[in-house]
């Protein structure tokens, strides 16, 4: 935790002591349930610190601004074990956050590690992106929606964009060099109501490939047979020529 609190000092983040105590925990429960649930590649504790919770923590660095006064509300796509957006609402605890996940597993631990960290305004749900976003409860009503290196850009567009309101900001965590994928992306994104806004190239430390932040802003709304049945954003991507 000290290597965290010291990396994310050169983000611009202070983390309190309760705050320091909340990342803690959540390293002892995601390392225990890996033990038996298939979570994370990586085991060592410095390497979740950095690689999972201070690349989270990055996507503060291009977040929407201003905030609404209720609190932006996210929305983690393919939450996995919880990133990005179980690090956020712990440093961000306005947020708003909805953890998407398909694998029941994993959506279990989540909902262990909520209710330890004794996280409010948390909601954990077990669905595909394709599924939820055509929900009425979800679709176009959020103001950021996050993934990390889930799926190719094209993908992850079809997967978040539905879900952001016109002004919302998607937010996709990526490896440097990826100047072809994201070429063949833009065409996805004018299709779906979005507009690249930047690509945010962010290093962190120990690790020798840069990260790189993909911000996406809904310009405009998604048409209504978006996002396709389930498997086919990433079967058949909208890749432009």
């Amino acid at each position: 935790m000290n290597i965290l609190r010291a990396a994310a000092a050169h983000l611009g983040i202070e983390l309190s002591e309760a705050q320091r105590a909340l990342f803690q925990l959540y390293c002892e429960l995601l390392l225990d349930w890996n033990r038996r649930v298939n979570l994370t590649r990586i085991t060592d504790p410095q390497e979740v610190a950095i690689q999972h919770f201070l690349d989270s923590l990055t996507y503060l660095l291009v977040f929407p601004l201003p905030a609404p006064p209720r609190g932006l509300r996210l929305i983690d796509v393919g939450s996995g074990a919880g990133f990005p957006g179980l690090p956020l609402k712990i440093v961000r605890p306005e947020l708003q956050v909805t953890l998407l996940e398909a694998v029941g597993k994993k959506t279990v631990f989540l909902e262990h590690v909520v209710a330890k960290l004794h996280l409010s305004d948390v909601e954990v749900i077990n669905a595909r992106a394709e599924q939820l976003a055509h929900d009425p409860a979800h679709r176009e009503r959020y103001d950021v929606a996050a993934s990390r290196a889930v799926a190719g850009l094209a993908t992850l567009a079809e997967y978040c964009l539905p879900f952001l309101r016109i002004g919302g900001r998607m937010i996709a965590g990526k490896t440097a060099g990826i100047s072809a994928e994201l070429h063949g992306a833009l065409h996805a994104f004018a299709t779906l109501g979005g507009e690249l806004v930047e690509t945010r190239t962010v290093s962190l430390p120990g690790l020798e490939k840069p990260r790189l932040l993909v911000v996406i802003d809904k310009t405009a709304p998604t048409p209504a047979h978006y996002p396709r049945r389930a498997g086919m954003p990433s079967k058949q991507p909208l890749i432009g020529p």
